[in-house]
Formats: structure tokens, C-alpha cells, sequence
């Protein structure tokens, strides 16, 4: 695979120790002392289940109102002018509704910023949806939300729900996307006919139950709410909705203090996997990984993929392919993810393409920490009739199950063909691989690991948690410094 500038460099290949698994940045995990634990234990005898009671009596008291202002109510209705009394039912359920979250220990909360009305942004954005408290947002605007149709069935709840003509998405129902958004549209287009709609996405954590419980258990919840100003899209923003959404996230970050990265919590553990071959820093997988995201290879069948793949490499045997032929292979239309793609395996960058490495990149994405499943694959796609594989053609399965642009495969050979046949099958190699497995330190990065040999690690543990930071400001004071993403 060649190293482009946007491969080089993606992610360090972390520690040759091993160490506990990497911490998932996308789940919350709680951990106590033995004195916040007896605290917890205390306020759950004595405040939770007063809390409980007053929050669950303010939902039960604003349920009637919302009852009957959202019966024979339909869309024409919805979008006149609110009547006299629908405005003071509003008034009634936002107190209503403020005293409970005031059962539950929000105090006060803090807002910064103004609201935009409707008629100046029809899409509200909240984020992070950490739990069932985003609705504290939501209360105090009584904006329509975006949600699962299931919940509309919950007692109390569903009927406050309803009362703030939400946007229902039907998992069930596979035209329900397109759907959601039409309305989104219809809404978002009224003029200001139609409250907000709220949009949130979400960040797994603890259950439900446990938030609440935790929650309730506290003297006093904190919460701030920040509205920014109105993102206007420019005339390129219009015409290019992934720059627009990239340009809104990048606002959001920056008025959350935090950093913005394309790589996901998968990329970290391709990078970190506990494989027998460790990925180097420089490795351009990373790089593929995220165009496989990007083309639209889905996760849970990548495997049905990848074996539908590795079938048809098999009856290509050597023949190479161009951008044209890649397309029809992975009946994919060409695009500019699907160049990218190409080009990371355009080595010799003579428009044509060895398939038989995709379909081993594809298959460490796929499985990072199965080395011999990979390498298996890898000797079925290149061995000869009668089932060997030439040092060339190890070097050729090693370099791309690594992401690097060259690699000595020599040692490693020659340490497998004992009887220095010139050629070795996979059942040599894999009786090899049990005896030392720990191969690729001894034989692939003892004497090669260098700044300019392309296997540069480092022992360095992630500062984290997850994955090695890519801030070049972290790299200062090192020894070593890593190399960085450089775009």
C-alpha cells in the first residue's frame, strides 16, 4: 500500500506491553470511593424517595393539561396562532414542569445566550443527549422533538410527549428515514408556523435507572445551557451539506473547549488491537479504514463483505484492475471517497491496482486482532497451485497487513523455511507463528524500528486512555516525538 500524505502517520501503533483493554470514549463509566459510595447509600434512603415522589406528582399533575390541550388537536390547528388558552396551558407546563426538575436538585439553571425564535432558526441542535435530563432544554422551550414512535406509548410521559407535536421515527418501518426528514423540511419551511424541531444525538452511558437514581442522590445538579448564534450557511454550505455539518460541529467544539477528530473509537482499536502483527505509527489503515466508512461498508457486514470479496480476488488470481473495474468489483459508482481508496493502493501510481491487497487491508479493518485469520486469507490469494508462497509474495501480504510502503521480510523467511526450499505454505507458517508468537517484534521490528524505516512504535501509553494524542503540542517534550496526522 502506498503512504500518501493523508495516510502517514494516523495513529501510533501503542506500547509492545500489554496492558488493559482501550477505554471506549463513547461510554460513561462511573467508578466511587468507599465514602461516595456510603453517601450514595444514604441519600437513598432519605432524599431519593422524596424526590421520586415530588417529580413523579408534578408529571402526574401536568399530565390532565396536556390531556386536554392535545385532544382533536390536527396539523391545520397546529399551525394557527396559538389560542388564549393554549398560551396560559404553556405557562402552566413550563412551571409545572421547572418545579420538577427543581424536586430533582436543579437548583437553578444557568443559561447563556439567546434562543433564536422559530421564524430565525427552524433546527434547534442539543447536544450531547447524555440522558433523560436533555429534556430539561426541551421543557423550557417546548420545542417539537425528534424520537422514537414507541415512546409516545408510555404512561404520563407519552402524553407530554404528544403535547409537543414531536416528529415520531418508526424503527420498523424502513422508509421511516426519508420520511422523518420530509417533515423535518416541511416544518423547518413554515415559516415559523411550527415550533422548533429539537435535534440531539446521543452518548451511551450508565441505564437510565441509574442516572436518575445517581442523580436524585445529589444535594444539587448543575446544568448550564448555552445558545449560540444562528449558523447561516454559505452558498458553498448549501450546496455541500457534509461541509456545512462540519463547520456546525466545529463551531459547537470550539464553544465546548474540545477537540474534533474524524476517527472513531473503531480506528483506535484497529490502531491498539493485541494482535501478533502491532500496526506501526506511520501505518496508512487508519486512512483506509475511514474511506471504508466513508463508501458506505457497514460494520456489522463487513465480514458478508469481505468474504463475497476475498471469493472474487481469488478467481482474479494476479490480474490487476483499474479505477473502472475497482468500481464494478465493489459495485461501488466511482466517487472521490472511491479514488482515495484507490490511489492507497496504486503504488507504482500506473492506474492499476493489485486487488488482492484491498482485500487484505479489508480484512485487518475487519478483524485487527485476528493476525493468522488475515494472514491465512492472504496465503490463499497469493500461494501458487501448489499452495506456497514466495518471500516476495510475504512481503507483499506483510506490507499490507501493516499499512506500510516497504518492509524486510527476510529474517522472518528464512526463520520459517528451514529447509531452505525457496518457498513456504501457510501450515509453515502458522507452526512457526504458535511457537513464536511473538514473530513480529523478533523477526519484522528488532532491527528496523527507526525513523525512517516506516515500522517506527512507540512505548508511549496513550494519555487518554484510548489513543495516542494527535495534538503535535503533547509531542514537545518527548524523546521520541510521534509522527502526526498532517492533515
Amino acid at each position: 500500500m502506498k503512504l500518501s500524505g493523508r495516510g502517514r502517520g494516523c495513529c501510533a501503533g501503542g506500547s509492545r506491553e500489554r496492558g488493559p483493554p482501550p477505554r471506549s470514549p463513547f461510554v460513561h463509566q462511573l467508578r466511587f470511593s468507599p465514602l461516595e459510595k456510603a453517601k450514595i447509600a444514604f441519600m437513598t434512603l432519605t432524599l431519593f424517595p422524596i424526590r421520586l415522589f415530588f417529580a413523579a406528582f408534578m408529571m402526574l399533575l401536568a399530565w390532565p393539561f396536556a390531556f386536554i390541550a392535545s385532544m382533536g388537536s390536527d396539523e391545520q390547528e397546529l399551525e394557527k396562532p396559538l389560542s388564549w388558552w393554549r398560551k396560559i396551558v404553556d405557562i402552566l407546563l413550563k412551571a409545572i414542569m421547572r418545579m420538577m426538575w427543581l424536586a430533582g436538585g436543579f437548583h437553578w439553571i444557568n443559561v447563556k445566550g439567546r434562543r433564536a425564535l422559530p421564524a430565525e432558526a427552524a433546527i434547534l441542535t442539543v447536544a450531547p443527549h447524555s440522558s433523560y435530563f436533555d429534556a430539561i432544554p426541551v421543557t423550557m422551550t417546548f420545542a417539537s422533538i425528534v424520537m422514537k414512535a414507541e415512546s409516545k406509548d408510555i404512561p404520563v410521559w407519552g402524553t407530554l410527549i404528544k403535547y409537543i407535536r414531536p416528529v415520531f421515527v418508526s424503527r420498523s418501518d424502513q422508509d421511516s428515514r426519508r420520511k422523518t426528514v420530509e417533515e423535518i423540511k416541511r416544518r423547518a419551511q413554515s415559516d415559523g408556523k411550527w415550533p422548533q424541531d429539537t435535534i440531539t444525538w446521543t452518548w451511551q452511558g450508565p441505564g437510565a435507572f441509574e442516572i436518575l437514581w445517581l442523580t436524585l442522590c445529589q444535594f444539587h445538579n448543575s446544568v448550564e445551557i448555552e445558545f449560540l448564534p444562528v449558523y447561516v450557511p454559505s452558498e458553498e454550505e448549501r450546496k455541500n451539506p457534509v461541509l456545512y455539518a462540519n463547520n456546525v460541529r466545529r463551531v459547537m467544539a470550539e464553544a465546548l473547549g474540545v477537540p474534533v477528530t474524524d476517527y472513531t473509537f473503531e480506528d483506535c482499536q484497529l490502531a491498539l488491537a493485541e494482535g501478533q502483527l502491532r500496526l506501526p505509527s506511520d501505518t496508512c489503515l487508519l486512512e483506509f479504514a475511514k474511506l471504508v466508512r466513508s463508501l458506505g461498508l457497514k460494520p456489522e457486514t463487513l465480514e458478508d463483505d469481505l468474504n463475497k470479496y476475498a471469493a472474487s480476488a481469488m478467481k482474479m488470481k494476479k490480474e490487476k484492475v483499474d479505477l473502472k473495474e475497482f468500481s464494478a468489483y465493489l459495485e461501488f459508482p466511482v466517487s472521490q471517497t472511491l479514488e482515495s481508496m484507490f490511489a492507497l493502493f496504486d503504488e507504482n501510481e500506473d492506474g492499476v491496482i493489485d486487488i488482492r491487497e484491498f482485500v487484505v487491508a479489508l480484512s485487518v479493518v475487519c478483524k485487527p486482532s485476528k493476525t493468522l485469520e488475515t494472514i491465512q486469507l492472504a496465503f490463499q490469494l497469493y500461494q501458487s497451485e501448489g499452495g506456497t508462497v514466495t518471500e516476495e509474495d510475504l512481503g507483499h501480504i506483510l506490507k499490507t497487513a501493516m499499512g506500510v510502503s516497504q518492509i524486510d521480510v527476510t529474517h522472518l523467511f528464512r526463520a520459517v523455511d528451514e529447509e531452505e526450499k525457496g518457498k513456504i505454505t501457510y501450515d509453515d507458517f502458522y507452526t512457526f507463528a504458535v511457537l513464536h508468537p511473538h514473530f513480529a517484534e523478533e523477526y519484522l521490528y528488532a532491527d528496523q524500528v527507526g525513523a525512517d524505516s516506516g515500522l517506527e512504535t512507540s512505548s508511549l501509553s496513550a494519555p487518554n486512555g484510548i489513543c495516542t494524542d494527535f495534538s503535535p503540542d503533547n509531542s514537545a517534550d518527548r524523546r521520541k516525538p510521534l509522527q502526526k496526522k498532517l492533515n
